[in-house]
């Protein structure tokens, strides 16, 4: 103590520290907690006026009505299927807050682009036919309005991040750069991880997720980001305040509202106005809220709604409207922009049909259109014909956009054309391989020839509707991205680069890549590599080595509904011999593959990824089909095309015969060698 003598000892390491001081809690009164939830009132006589209290709009009045608007500091989870409607609650609560209100938003585009976002706001702000607007193909009318559009929205305060290497970090640094910021979208947190993506994967979407929480309640923000599933253990493990998930029936969106501690608060039906890519409120808004637990709607009942062309029309064409000789529209068959009436029965489960699935109402497009093609023509079998085969890329078309409504992926349908995919010249080719078959079996002919093997009958067997059976096929559902890596991930599909042209020796089989011969790298389609794997598998080939590759996530199914509409029609015309439908169905598959590409007949899509891993899907079907005869011991002559195969023995005995997609027919018979001519 002092003057004691007896000063303490001081430690060893010097004076002791000085504690920092310590930061308050920042504590809010309850008063201040209730001015977030309980409206203040202003006195008008004997009455009071509620003062709204509203957070910003998300475009659609019944989900603001249940949520009270996006509120700072809380974040709001849109969880959907592929194709249910999340990415379009996120596009127009953007919309509605930068160019309605005029709040600064940043829009954080994780495996869309920013073409993507503008396409999407141009559609569902002008509206105008967002098909269209991406083809290129708007009316004289439509481009006057989007030119006057175009300043309107160039002062939006929207600011697109669409950066491959997005993540909550960059999201949270762009924060600070853009003042008086109101709203941050995220679209989307995807579920299916992709290594380019940092926002995807089960895994990197959970910390995703609470990172984002964290980024609305730090920046007193409100915070709304899509996710692609609608699974209830996906979204529970998540554990968020505010989930809003949604489940589709045709034109219909059903929204439940769900708070983490609460469970369901609210159910509406919202309607899905695709045409215009947007999401908008009911005609009869039937919002019921939620007094007990209810377990939302997670299967939505099946089939998908149609579009505006019925029949089959020319998608620039008005819809016109139901005639009395049409189906009346239900909630299965209404065309969008129109409410789809509630059932009050259920509907009687299919009969028949392909895979026993009703798709009456896509064959009853084509039976319609043919119906009309020979009033039109007064019953000529043959004008009709040719009537019919001019509108068949645009009903092609058609058609296709109609079995696409309600998939479960969104495919892109004007990607950025990668350069080895563009043609050289007007009528030149791009620098994709096809496994095109012009293969003859020169060892047998030459034993033919020399006498060392006996005369034999060769059945030149063709291969029914090549195209139509190769749509089922891998394709890339988005844009191509490149891997300077290489290597095979048959989860994937586009575009591989080999180093050199792979060697074939097999004498009795054609070459799985065609008879081109050419030094030097290569450039194959997916539908080419997996030929070459299967055959590696088989012992006929080394496996392709893949130096570098141009993918995107593939689906077997993006033309699978396509497919077997067009089957299950061309089916049933066979059986009633109904050439004229037979034809035009013929005329529909073969020019969507063709005008796919590079065409000017076709601007409704343009996907050359896709026509090439088409036809050598065709190609490879072929092959498989040769291989097939030879391991059933029949001797392999000819192939030509996608459809031509020439074999000796007894062929029957090995495929089906007919004229059906799953069967082949014989178109000739000769002898070899040929006997000489006197």
């Amino acid at each position: 103590m002092p003057g004691t003598g007896h000063e303490p000892a001081l430690p060893a390491g010097g004076p002791p520290a000085i504690a920092a001081p310590r930061t308050p809690r920042r504590l809010a009164a309850l008063a201040q907690a209730l001015d977030t939830v309980i409206p203040t009132t202003a006195p008008t006589g004997e009455t009071t006026t509620p003062t709204p209290l509203m957070g910003l709009s998300t475009g659609i009045r019944a989900l603001d009505d249940v949520l009270g608007g996006l509120q700072p500091g809380r974040f709001y989870l849109v969880a959907a299927a592929p194709g249910a409607g999340s990415s379009l609650i996120a596009t127009a609560a953007a919309r509605t807050s930068a160019l309605d209100q005029h709040q600064p938003v940043l829009y954080a585009a994780s495996g869309l682009t920013r073409a993507d976002i503008a396409a999407r706001i141009v559609a569902a702000h002008l509206p105008v036919d967002y098909r269209r607007l991406r083809a290129g193909r708007l009316t004289p009318t439509e481009q006057d309005d989007t030119a006057a559009l175009h300043h309107h929205l160039a002062q939006a305060p929207l600011y697109i991040d669409d950066g491959t290497d997005l993540t909550t970090d960059a999201i949270a640094e762009s924060v600070p750069d853009l003042p008086g910021l109101a709203l941050v979208v995220v679209d989307r947190l995807q579920t299916t991880e992709d290594p380019r993506l940092p926002l995807s994967g089960p895994a990197q979407i959970t910390d995703a997720a609470q990172a984002l929480v964290h980024l609305a309640r730090t920046h007193e923000l409100p915070v709304l980001a899509a996710v692609d599933t609608d699974d209830p253990q996906v979204i529970a493990a998540l554990s968020l305040d505010i989930t809003v998930t949604l489940t589709r029936d045709a034109d219909q969106i059903h929204a439940t509202v769900t708070e983490r501690d609460l469970g369901p608060q609210a159910t509406l039906t919202l309607h899905a106005d695709l045409a215009h890519a947007r999401i908008t409120d009911p005609y009869a808004s039937p919002v019921t809220l939620t007094s007990t637990p209810q377990t939302p709607p997670t299967t939505p009942p099946q089939g998908p709604a149609p579009t505006p062309q019925t029949p089959l029309q020319a998608p620039t064409s008005p819809s016109p409207a139901p005639m009395a000789t049409q189906p009346a529209p239900t909630a299965r068959t209404a065309a969008p922009r129109r409410p789809s009436p509630r059932r009050t029965t259920t509907p009687p489960p299919p009969e028949g049909g392909y895979a026993n699935r009703d798709y009456s109402y896509f064959t009853g497009m084509i039976t319609r259109a043919v119906d009309e093609a020979l009033h039109d023509h007064d019953g000529d079998l043959t004008a009709a014909t040719e009537a019919l085969v001019k509108k068949a890329v645009p009903n092609a078309m058609a058609l296709f956009e109609a079995t696409r409504v309600g998939g479960n992926y969104e495919h892109t349908v004007y990607p950025e054309t990668l350069e080895f995919l563009r043609k050289k010249t007007k009528d030149g080719a791009d620098e994709i391989w096809e496994g095109r078959h012009n293969w003859t079996n020169t060892h047998l002919t030459e034993e033919l020839k020399n006498g060392t093997h006996p005369p034999i009958t060769v059945n030149a067997l063709d291969t029914n509707a090549s195209f139509l059976s190769a749509f089922k096929t891998h394709l890339p559902i988005g844009a191509l991205i490149h891997d300077p890596h290489g290597g095979f991930d048959p989860k994937r599909s586009g575009i591989y680069r080999l180093p050199t042209r792979p060697t074939w020796h097999h004498p009795d089989l054609p070459d799985p890549i065609g008879n081109r011969r050419e030094d030097g790298p290569v450039l194959l389609d997916d539908a080419t590599i997996r030929l070459l794997i299967r055959c590696a598998r088989l012992g006929l080939c080394a496996a392709p080595h893949i130096t570098e590759c141009w993918t995107s996530g593939a689906s077997e199914g993006l033309l699978e509904k396509f497919r077997r509409v067009l089957t299950e029609a061309r089916t049933s015309a066979i059986e009633t011999d109904d050439m004229v439908t037979v034809e035009y169905i013929k005329a529909m598959y073969s020019k969507f593959t063709s005008t796919i590409g590079e065409s000017s007949v076709n601007r409704d899509i343009r996907r050359p990824d896709w026509m090439h891993i088409i036809r050598s899907q065709a190609f490879a079907n072929l092959w498989y089909k040769s291989h097939r005869a030879h391991s059933n011991g029949l001797t392999v002559v000819r192939v030509r095309g996608t459809d031509e195969l020439h074999v000796a023995g007894d062929w029957r005995t090995v495929f089906t015969e007919g004229r059906l997609t799953t069967q082949m027919k014989q178109k000739d018979q000769y002898p070899l060698p040929r006997k000489s001519a006197r």
